[in-house]
């Protein structure tokens, strides 16, 4: 069953199960058709978001394990509704202790022998026989009186590793020296480590998924909970880290009998496409989440407040001036120092093809490597999706195009030495041959690839391109961060015609700032001057810097409190990422600290009453941003997720803030304020979702809206399958500066309509959109006389 709409909800200890039961009631009211669960697994004690799991097989004890799961799907189901849960195939923790991961606990204690072995991509050979664990606070020669032998375990703190068999009696250095395992300092996992991580987190070790054996064990209880109806739906993290996504989605729509609704957390970059093979309803919805931003986005302002950005932070081109001279030092910085190890483990394998290979045999280790090099930086998307010896479609050559290899070629002084880099794309594009090194330089360069662009772009280039933080989100383009209404329907009717069962979304627990955030800083693309203004007011607070500053007083805006607990580690985290005075490796505790002191004084501090006032006189262009990216987010094509709190006003950051508890208010609807208008239009778009799902389902349509008149670009309107309307407001600041509505007026399908958010009120035909939004600045219309079906 496609959902109809889905409400997210974070799970830990402090909310399991059964509190999620005792929601069940109010969500049911509000209007969604499933509960939509993060991962339920085992996972590392105490985990806040459950991504780290250590057992495929049992769910998560500290949730209320699977007798509590299962009285949650009675639950839900006795009030109409269903499940989706998050699955995590790409990694598992590589937990403290680490003997909690029992098929990791087993490689660990028989190496590449252990019947396990084959769950996780371990380079056995770089290691010199050993698997590299980074776990030491300190170099292993200041570490040895920490460690102890106990009976068959070698204990560290809270590390427990087991010893080979035999072994347990030897000296220590002999000891360590005859496991299967090399105890390291952590420092040395970017350059040494030898077995494949999610991203750069080394405690989160990549499963080998494509392997059957491995793929039946690690979703043995999935598969039982879809089976057995517990379970109705499924999202899959991360899609981009496995070696090939396409042959597993299959293999799980196999396994779970078909039909299941199943979304991919797949970020698609500019106009990239979600692959049409894929047998899932479509991605999670950060491509939707991009377009509906965009919508409320003034691209005339966006380049003015560029302008004062670079006025006043001053950065350097490549350092937050230029977008893409931004992204591209940001990809250099990650390759050669955070993915130094993925980046040797491509460059070996290619040198063993090369030297097998006569051809191939005079392509030097340092031409390998930096052609190697050269082309991951340039791939403009994820990843390509290709399998050595396996066709190659147009979107795969696209993701390493041609384009990139002159420019990585011109790096060469000499041409022959040059070819080398056709070399690397034939062999990233899976072209020489289908032999085991060629299979893995294919896979492994494709998912070292995704992994460069989401630490490059989403954790490093959105933390130092800053001149509005709600444009820097995930499935953004901090570039070009407008979005024509031409171009949101054009998206629409896409999604409406080859992916209408796609999971959309405006907040998720991923997201840097919570959309009623974004909507706060976004209008600031239609007041830049007025901005520029406020700054220079406050200037008297001193900042570590003005790239912090400019970014600290946009948060401080978009959240609206001077809350420095909040605040502070939100900012903290943004300085770390961007990596520009202090990083997470390399922390500079004085700027640090006067980055804390700054945000006491400044942002928390008697200087927010400034903001706070400059905020107050937003406020009527903030609702209308906050209400219509709301609206078009319920109505657009797709199955929209309700990110838990968001029914109501949201104003959150980056994680952990954004995974803070919700408290469930069973009179949510007395909420006054923006918070009770967005709760009331979100009840009432989600209640004609529900009554109608023809209108909105796989059959369903989507119309533009004709509007005409002066202020017609102000206006974006669209109709369901002749059955509802949907018309919202659009950048109202600059709406306001013209003139307001005037003559505009919007061509209403045939029949009497009214309007669900404003009873009493119909309208018919060419409607003057002054009237039309005379109460709300925007509007949610069905046919006249069918209010309650």
């Amino acid at each position: 069953m496609t959902p109809t709409a889905t409400y997210r909800l974070q799970l830990h200890s402090g909310f399991p199960f059964s509190a999620a039961e005792d929601a069940v009631p109010q969500l049911a009211a509000l209007g969604v058709s499933h509960l939509h669960l993060s991962p339920v697994l085992e996972a590392v004690p105490g985990s806040q978001h459950g991504y780290d799991v250590v057992d495929h097989a049992r769910v998560r004890a500290e949730l209320g394990g699977e007798e509590g799961l299962r009285a949650l799907s009675r639950t839900a189901r006795a009030h109409g509704l269903g499940l989706v849960i998050d699955i995590v195939p790409n990694h598992m923790a590589l937990p403290s202790p680490e003997s909690l991961n029992r098929p990791l606990w087993d490689v660990l204690k028989e190496g590449p022998a252990s019947p396990c072995a084959r769950w996780f991509d371990i380079d056995w050979e770089a290691g010199g026989g050993k698997m590299l664990l980074p776990v030491l606070g300190h170099p292993i020669g200041d570490e040895l009186d920490a460690l102890r032998i106990d009976g068959d375990v070698l204990r560290y703190y809270d590390h427990e590793f087991p010893l080979r068999e035999g072994t347990a009696g030897l000296p220590l250095p002999e000891l360590l020296d005859a496991q299967w395992y090399r105890l390291t300092w952590w420092r040395l996992a970017r350059t040494e480590l030898n077995y494949r991580r999610f991203f750069t987190i080394s405690d989160l070790i990549g499963v080998r998924v494509e392997d059957p054996e491995v793929f039946a064990a690690s979703h043995t209880k999935i598969i039982e909970l879809v089976r057995d109806g517990v379970v109705d739906g499924l999202r899959i993290d991360h899609p981009d880290g496995l070696a090939d996504p396409e042959a597993y989605l299959t293999r799980l729509a196999e396994a779970t009998g078909g039909g299941l609704w199943t979304v991919v957390e797949k970020i698609l970059t500019g106009q990239e496409r979600l692959p049409a093979e894929w047998p899932v309803a479509g991605t999670t919805g950060y491509d939707a989440l991009h377009r509906i931003g965009g919508l409320f986005t003034d691209p005339v302002g966006v380049g003015q407040l560029i302008d004062h950005y670079r006025d006043f932070a001053g950065p350097s081109g490549d350092r937050g001036g230029y977008w893409d001279a931004t992204v591209r030092r940001a990809a250099y910085r990650v390759i050669t120092h955070e993915l130094a190890a993925e980046t040797r483990f491509l460059v070996r394998t290619a040198e063993r093809i090369c030297a097998a290979d006569p051809a191939l045999r005079d392509h030097a280790p340092w031409a390998l490597r930096t052609a190697v090099r050269e082309l991951l930086v340039r791939v403009p998307v994820y990843r390509p999706y290709v399998t050595a010896g396996g066709p190659c479609p147009e979107s795969a050559e696209a993701a390493v195009p041609m384009a990139a290899v002159l420019q990585v070629k011109a790096v060469f002084s000499v041409p022959e030495e040059a070819a080398v880099v056709d070399v690397v794309r034939d062999l990233a594009l899976g072209r020489l041959g289908s032999g085991p090194d060629h299979a893995a330089f294919c896979a492994r360069f494709a998912q070292t690839s995704s992994a460069l662009r989401a630490k490059s772009v989403e954790d490093t280039a959105f933390y130092r391109y800053v001149p509005l933080l709600s444009a820097t989100e995930v499935g953004g383009d901090p570039g070009f961060p407008a979005v024509t209404p031409a171009d949101f329907h054009d998206f629409c009717t896409r999604l409406a015609r080859d992916w209408p069962a796609t999971g959309t979304v405006l907040s998720t627990h991923d997201t840097k700032r919570s959309a009623d955030v974004r909507a706060r800083i976004t209008v600031l693309s239609e007041c830049p001057q007025r901005w520029a203004g406020l700054l220079t007011e406050l200037a008297g607070v001193s900042a570590p810097d003005p790239h912090l500053a400019w970014a600290a007083w946009q948060t401080a805006l978009g959240f609206g409190a001077p809350d420095a607990q909040r605040l502070t580690p939100a900012l903290l985290k943004a300085v770390r990422e961007a990596g520009l005075h202090t990083s997470w490796t390399e922390q500079d505790p004085a700027y640090e600290q006067a980055v804390a002191d700054f945000v006491a004084a400044g942002p928390a501090g008697p200087p927010f009453e400034t903001v706070a006032a400059f905020s107050r006189d937003i406020d009527p262009y903030v609702r209308a941003n906050v209400l219509g990216a709301a609206l078009v987010h319920l109505t657009m094509p797709g199955v929209p997720d309700v990110y838990q709190g968001t029914e109501h006003e949201s104003l959150v950051l980056v994680d952990p803030d954004n995974r803070r508890p919700v408290l469930f208010d069973r009179d949510g609807d007395k909420a006054g304020g923006l918070s009770g208008e967005k709760y009331a239009l979100t009840k009432a778009a989600l209640g004609v979702r529900r009554r109608r799902p023809e209108a909105f389902g796989e059959s369903g349509t989507y119309q533009p809206l004709t509007v005409t008149g002066p202020a017609a670009g102000h206006c974006v309107a669209f109709c369901r399958t002749g059955r509802v309307v949907t018309a919202v407001t659009r950048l109202s600041l600059r709406l306001a500066e013209a003139g307001g509505w005037q003559e505009t007026e919007l061509v209403l399908p045939e029949g009497e309509w009214a309007d669900l958010l404003a009873p009493r009120r119909e309208f018919t035909g060419a409607v003057r959109v002054t009237d039309l939004f005379a109460e709300a600045p925007v509007a949610l219309l069905v046919p006249a006389g069918g209010r309650a079906e």
